[in-house]
């Protein structure tokens, strides 16, 4: 056999084992990791957003097949959140191997009020399912503030608007909006930030 022909055949043979090798951590992994699984029932819990141990890692629907929790053994602290309801906050204790289903039931908060007087942003952003905050409070992600019929509506004057999502860089803006006005924020999210995004106030 020429010397070209033994060599890829080696070369081949090891990237074989290699990835034979790897699939076999990845089980491993997966057998100490435990899975917390995360249920609404209406459009408010599925679009509200999850923080685990204070981090966000995205809204409840999209928490399935490959973006699913795994999460470490021991206790953890799950946080989800939506505008204009109060904070579902739970302490669960991760087993290894086992998963845990988690009913999320939302309730309004009483002491937030929609104001009168309103101005609209539109958000053009991707990846659409990074966090949103106005003025340091978490309104939602971007999916639900874009498209026909969809907005973020605020009260007028100068609002800090961030968005955020692990694993990227945050973006925050200024805008100064005045009543009825529309705008649109339109902006891709770089690639690089910090792998836990950012914590709720």
């Amino acid at each position: 056999m020429p010397a070209f022909r033994k060599t890829h055949a080696l070369f081949s043979l090891l990237t074989l084992l290699a990835l034979l090798m790897f699939a076999g951590i990845l089980r491993a992994g997966n057998d100490v990791l435990g899975e917390i699984e995360l249920v609404g029932t209406t459009k408010v819990e599925r679009t509200s957003g999850v923080w685990i141990d204070r981090q966000y890692v995205g809204y409840l629907h999209e928490l399935k097949g490959s973006k699913k929790l795994l999460l470490m053994p021991g206790e953890h602290e799950i946080m989800v959140r939506q505008g204009g309801y109060l904070d579902f906050v739970q302490k669960v204790s991760v087993r290894a191997g086992e998963k845990q289903v988690l009913s999320v039931k939302m309730e309004k908060d009483s002491r937030v009020q929609m104001p009168r007087i309103t101005a609209e942003i539109k958000l053009d952003v991707t990846p659409n399912r990074a966090a949103v905050f106005v003025d340091g409070i978490f309104v939602g992600h971007v999916a639900e503030f874009g498209g026909i019929g969809r907005a973020l509506l605020v009260e007028p004057g100068k609002r800090k608007v961030t968005i955020s999502l692990p694993g990227y860089q945050t973006f925050e803006t200024d805008i100064d909006l005045v009543a009825n006005q529309k705008s649109t924020i339109k902006t891709a999210l770089m690639k690089g930030g910090a792998a836990e995004g950012i914590s709720p106030q």
